[in-house]
């Protein structure tokens, strides 16, 4: 899928920042990428005050969508979905419900996020709930997408069975992977590892279609031994957590070695070249951008503390996700794969039946 002008709504006032970042980063992504034309929603006036104050309020790039309502990151579900219904995140999710963009994305309460966008645009067919997948870099220089990330603390079998369905899809539309190869995170490669869950995940992938390439562990997220990993929304946010503050403490290692003493110094100034290739592919703002998979339009979560680099490249991905055509691949591929499961049982019940039915 290709299209001429991709249009992006974006809650203008969440996260822990708000206009200070929402409105540069758009106002940056505008100039650079002249497809794509963003609808603002938020407080008039003050999205007229940060755009002033970027030198980039005029022209046809922007629509201001009015919102009176600011959804607080400390505020309940209940508070954002059923008080705070003119609030920017509502107004942004009901843009694209309505067709006036092609995808919406906030860096607000991911909560509040997952409750309005999952309350205003639904779910897929044959999707019970949404999944939060990102991308993480790995040894191969390339990235494993991971879901999910906190959406779904506790997961059936056949919830982790859709998460790899969304993971797949969302792996061919981001990097044009007609096959990707999925594994489901567990305490050991060997098929009897896990619990029950797990394991009856493990069976009905096997048999799904899907490019299941089996078991893997922590390890093999870095490793980038396949492209998609899957696991329940308990696991996946620890090792999101673990690994964004481990980016950071190698960080500021390196910084505090580095400038001890002029000896530490000079050898850093020798190595600097290398440092910041390994900074610029640790550094997670380059990673920012998690979609929520298994909605009706395309939702993309920025993270509440992202500065206006780190939420261009949320835009980035709503943007890729659109021109990619994610939400069509991931409605086909499940209706495909629907199909083939219901095929095949109806192909075994038509053996055992006939098993159970003797000849005359």
């Amino acid at each position: 899928m290709s299209k001429t002008e991709i249009r992006i709504a974006i809650d203008c006032m969440g996260g822990d920042i708000g206009l200070p970042v929402t409105i540069p980063a758009a106002c940056s992504f505008a100039k650079q990428n002249p497809d794509t034309r963003f609808l603002l929603a938020g407080n008039p006036v003050g999205i007229q005050d940060a755009l002033q104050e970027q030198g980039c309020q005029g022209g046809d790039w922007y629509e201001i969508l009015p919102a009176s309502e600011i959804v607080l990151m400390d505020d309940s579900i209940e508070v954002a979905l059923r008080r705070k219904k003119d609030s920017s995140m509502r107004v942004a999710a009901q843009a694209v419900k309505d067709g006036r963009a092609d995808a919406c994305i906030s860096a607000g309460n991911t909560g509040a996020w997952m409750a309005i966008t999952r309350y205003v645009l639904k779910t897929l067919d044959g999707i019970d709930r949404p999944a939060i997948a990102t991308s993480i870099p790995n040894q191969k220089g390339s990235a494993t997408t991971m879901l999910d990330l906190g959406a779904n603390v506790d997961c059936s079998a056949e919830h982790l069975f859709q998460f790899a369905i969304m993971g797949s899809a969302l792996a061919s539309a981001i990097y044009q992977n007609q096959r990707p190869t999925i594994g489901l995170l567990n305490i050991g490669e060997e098929v009897i590892k896990g619990n029950e869950i797990v394991k009856r995940a493990a069976e009905m992938l096997r048999t799904s279609g899907l490019n299941f390439y089996g078991n893997v562990e922590g390890d093999d997220i870095c490793k980038g031994t396949v492209d998609v990993i899957v696991c329940d929304g308990f696991v996946g946010n620890v090792v999101l957590k673990s690994m964004e503050g481990l980016a950071k403490m190698v960080a500021n290692m390196m910084r505090a070695e580095f400038t001890r003493d002029s000896l530490s110094m000079a050898a850093g100034m020798l190595a600097k070249p290398v440092l910041n290739r390994f900074r610029d592919r640790v550094d997670n703002r380059r990673y920012n951008g998690a979609a929520l998979l298994g909605l009706r339009g395309i939702v993309i979560k920025s993270h509440g503390s992202a500065d206006a680099y780190a939420y261009g490249y949320a835009l980035q991905r709503a943007r890729e996700a659109v021109h990619n055509g994610l939400l069509e691949g991931t409605t086909s591929a499940i209706a495909s794969l629907r199909q083939s499961l219901q095929a095949a049982a109806a192909e075994s019940a038509k053996i055992t039946n006939e098993l159970s039915d003797p000849a005359p």
